[in-house]
């Protein structure tokens, strides 16, 4: 990914957006943003520091994602540094006006003994919504991870449910330049895709959370078995390459708020790690 692919910014009906920035220690091992660039569709908030974390909040300050619209995203974890970036709302796609998609494509490094968590607030494709999601990351030696993605049925409150037009995923993860994990997916409620994701709630939300930098003997498997309920339907295993993976799929938003929030306090203690605070309520 080129941060140049997307120069033009405004075009017709359509935003080219792009976020670059790198976190770094400086002398006394402070993290900082070394390098930031930005353009909207998205916008940086003003970092704090927080249990030795710099913690950025990525803004969507448009009404969201559109038909055409591509947002490129680069983010670097410096050795060493520990980065948690978020989101303070969640990000929308809005129903397609004509034939294209909406497109993000996000880049993460997370150089050695370097620290990134990636949680944002969830995604809510609207009906009739177009969308493809690309993301590559990048483990150095020794590096940590902590990365959430909660995908919504859609606007539940309206009665939107499932009714968007396609969602497509895809994730490549390796670590020392090795792949480690590769997914591609495409959801197409009108076809027999989202099955299981209906099967077990009408209105599933989705959470998807990949771990590293946690030693085997460490891995809290009883203690994420014990977030299942009749709520939640939960499970996890490990990968290659000191990787782990958790997924569920939650009854609605509220308890899928409060899985995520239990994720990260089990997580965190996992790592031995303190957790940072993002400034908002997890149940």
């Amino acid at each position: 990914m080129s941060i140049s692919s997307c120069d033009g910014g405004v075009s017709g009906r359509a935003i080219r957006g792009h976020l670059d920035l790198r976190c770094d220690l400086r002398a006394d091992g402070t993290p900082y943003l070394s390098r930031q660039s930005f353009r909207a569709p998205i916008h940086l908030g003003k970092g704090h520091l927080d249990s030795g974390a710099l913690v950025v909040q990525l803004a969507n300050p448009t009404a969201g994602f559109f038909d055409g619209d591509r947002l490129d995203l680069l983010a670097t974890a410096g050795k060493g540094a520990h980065l948690v970036l978020s989101t303070p709302g969640a990000s929308r796609v809005h129903t397609a006006r004509g034939t294209g998609v909406a497109a993000c494509h996000q880049r993460l490094t997370v150089e050695e003994g370097a620290f990134l968590e990636w949680i944002p607030e969830p995604f809510i494709p609207q009906a009739g919504a177009r969308y493809v999601q690309s993301t590559a990351i990048d483990l150095e030696k020794d590096a940590g991870l902590l990365f959430f993605e909660w995908i919504a049925p859609g606007r539940v409150a309206r009665g939107e449910v499932f009714a968007y037009e396609s969602l497509r995923w895809e994730l490549d993860l390796r670590v020392n330049g090795k792949l480690l994990a590769r997914e591609r997916y495409e959801l197409k409620p009108g076809d027999f895709s989202t099955a299981a994701l209906r099967e077990r709630f009408r209105a599933s939300h989705h959470i998807t959370v990949y771990v590293a930098g946690i030693a085997p003997e460490q891995w809290t498997g009883e203690a994420l078995d014990a977030l299942s309920s009749d709520h939640v339907y939960l499970g996890h295993g490990p990968l290659t390459g000191g990787v782990h993976l958790v997924r569920a799929l939650c009854e609605d938003g509220l308890h899928a708020r409060r899985l995520i929030g239990n994720l990260r306090d089990t997580l965190h203690l996992a790592v031995n790690r303190p957790m940072p605070s993002l400034g908002r309520w997890f149940f």
